[in-house]
């Protein structure tokens, strides 16, 4: 029954299924972001509140949706590598932070440009979505920084899944932060009935979904260099390299 996921954790047998997954998550990924960006620009209406401006919502929502699924992974793949001691696991969770920042970064500066129309400005510091978030990146940032200073890879895989692990709290502080405070990022809309018109809705779902295969892609790519570079003396991968093509 778990031969399969046995067979998943093999740095090997997930190597080779990444080398075919990676291409058709990303062309997918592709179509359907150029797709959804086509309708939230040029086919779905104004707003009758926000006008021309509400549109960056179709990437905005997608990048703050995956700087917490990209945390959640790195933290949840860090506590199956403590646990299980799988090594591939460690792996995904280096893979998924620098992609996560990314996310992240660019989360703020889009929500940034959203809100000084809407709000009159860039930033305000007492918001609790806009700084958990903030933290939410400071978070990725320390992460990196952990990993990076210590030399002993088994060591570093540690003390960053314990940091990760810590850091959940303010995934959920982020998700929760416009239900449990006053602030003016508005309230959950896209999964609520009556909160969002269907023409606007359905480009925006298909974004976030073209934005996860996107995301699914870089982090496949990223978990194949981080294997090439955790494995790079054992026997698979030096008759890779010496096969023809490379395994590219």
């Amino acid at each position: 029954m778990w031969k399969w996921f046995h067979q998943l954790a093999s740095p090997p047998h997930f190597y080779r299924i990444s080398l075919i997954l990676a291409p058709w998550l990303g062309i997918s990924g592709l179509i359907l972001v150029a797709y959804g960006t086509w309708q939230g620009l040029f086919v779905v209406p104004m707003d009758y509140q926000q006008g021309d401006a509400f549109r960056i919502i179709y990437v905005h929502v997608p990048s703050a949706y995956l700087s917490m699924m990209a945390y959640m992974i790195m933290a949840t793949s860090g506590a199956i590598g403590l646990i299980w001691r799988i090594k591939l696991s460690h792996a995904v969770a280096a893979a998924a932070a620098p992609i996560g920042a990314g996310f992240t970064f660019l989360a703020l500066c889009t929500g940034s440009i959203w809100g000084r129309p809407m709000w009159g400005t860039w930033w305000e510091w007492g918001d609790p979505r806009m700084m958990s978030e903030l933290i939410l990146l400071f978070l990725y940032f320390g992460y990196m920084a952990l990993r990076s200073s210590i030399d002993d890879t088994t060591k570093a895989d540690k003390a960053s899944a314990v940091l990760a692990l810590v850091g959940i709290v303010n995934v959920v502080i982020v998700h929760f932060s416009v239900e449990w405070w006053s602030s003016l990022h508005q309230g959950q809309t896209v999964f609520k009935k009556g909160t969002m018109d269907a023409d606007m809705r359905i480009p925006l779902f298909i974004m976030l979904i073209g934005f996860t295969l996107l995301f699914g892609s870089m982090l496949l790519r990223r978990i194949r260099t981080e294997v090439l570079y955790r494995e790079r003396r054992t026997r698979w991968v030096r008759e890779m390299i010496l096969s023809p093509g490379g395994g590219a």
